[in-house]
């Protein structure tokens, strides 16, 4: 199976050995971040450091000037973690070393523009702000964000991409000292917390026969006992449990919606942006009321609109097979390979068997910079038996 790892520039950068390094653990593709979110990440073979803190979310490369003059949402260039153009140069390195180089994107989800632009933020029904998730339905995010998708995907000498939080961010965040796992809330009570009531959403839930004065004041209703801790969880029937069934599937046709058209401007423009062989990858879950990195989807609509999915399988590869059904596409089952992050690298070809079995195509590996020399010694082993 084709498989690729996820690397960071700053894994590459200084680090004369880290190229062939990855290149020795028998994949074919890198999947290098070209825009993505603030971090802390441990770089445990780096000749001149141990870890690199990424202070906001920005590109790793120098932007288009020309394209964002005037804009008021643009994206914020890397600080000394990345200077000047740490994509292009890590690229080149890998690329030097046989290694197909596929970009890496974050979209939505964007804690400094929360803090510098408030308004542009996920609003709850109790009018708390995510900072970290930008709402998707408004004008002026869409088009930042679809310009974001081509200039950063379609790098030079990029082969393709792969694009992340391409939907709806909602209430899960790992976040620096969370404290929000106090409650359960479930799936039911994460959609509920992250269904938005800034204004482009209020006018939205308005075209799809909502009040929205009236929906924040029922989603309130809802939730109360989910504080209380008295619902059983079984997903989107607990949904239109809590919220009635009729305004629980408007919200989700809202949504759905909004998210669609999003996904499919972005493509459209990544494709307008890159050479005609270039493939566009969107890191998704088949459910598609989910929130988060792995934008929530409809597998037959997205697979109509990219050439493939990176599907979340740590734990478990059974979300490969809604994707696989389709029967179109790149399917890639996307295993946590850092055993200090929940991975299982010892159980790699057991796993990617498995994958493959439900219809999987492709393998992607989190995350080659991160790993300990155990964790790739036995990821190599792995893929040398597949």
């Amino acid at each position: 199976m084709r498989t690729s790892t996820f690397v960071y520039p700053w894994d590459v950068n200084g680090d004369p050995d880290a190229a062939r390094r990855i290149a020795d653990l028998g994949v074919q593709q890198v999947t290098l971040a070209a825009a993505y979110h603030s971090t802390r990440a441990l770089t445990p073979r780096h000749p001149r450091h141990r870890i690199v803190t990424a202070e906001h979310a920005a590109v790793l490369y120098p932007v288009d000037q020309q394209r964002w003059q005037g804009r008021e949402l643009t994206p914020y260039g890397a600080g000394d973690w990345a200077p000047g153009d740490a994509y292009g140069e890590a690229a080149e390195a890998l690329a030097g070393a046989g290694l197909d180089v596929h970009t890496w994107v974050v979209l939505a989800h964007n804690s400094r523009m929360g803090d510098e632009h408030p308004g542009t933020s996920v609003v709850n029904a109790y009018g708390d702000r995510y900072p970290w998730a930008p709402c998707i339905a408004q004008p002026a995010t869409r088009a930042y964000l679809v310009d974001l998708a081509a200039e950063a995907a379609a790098r030079p000498g990029a082969r393709g991409t792969e694009l992340e939080s391409l939907g709806w961010y909602g209430l899960a965040h790992l976040h620096a000292h969370d404290k929000i796992g106090g409650v359960g809330l479930g799936e039911a009570g994460q959609y509920l917390m992250s269904l938005c009531f800034c204004e482009s959403c209020r006018e939205g839930y308005g075209q799809h026969g909502l009040d929205p004065v009236q929906l924040a004041v029922s989603v309130r209703s809802a939730l109360d006992p989910v504080w209380r801790g008295r619902v059983t969880d079984d997903g989107w029937v607990t949904v239109e449990k809590l919220l009635g069934a009729e305004t629980a599937a408007a919200t989700r046709a809202y949504r759905d919606t909004t998210a669609r058209t999003l996904q499919e401007a972005a493509v459209a423009a990544v494709r307008a942006a890159a050479p005609a062989d270039f493939q566009v990858l969107l890191h998704a879950d088949p459910v598609s009321y989910h929130c988060g990195a792995n934008a929530g989807v409809d597998p037959e609509h997205i697979l109509s609109v990219a050439d493939g999915v990176v599907v979340p399988c740590t734990g478990g590869a059974g979300m490969v097979r809604p994707f696989a059904e389709q029967g179109r596409g790149v399917v890639a089952a996307n295993f946590t390979v850092v055993r200090g992050m929940g991975g299982s690298p010892d159980a790699l070809a057991e796993d990617a068997r498995a994958a493959r079995d439900l219809g999987a195509t492709q393998l992607r590996l989190y995350h080659a910079g991160l790993a300990s020399d155990g964790d790739l010694e036995a990821v190599a082993g792995a893929l040398a038996g597949l």
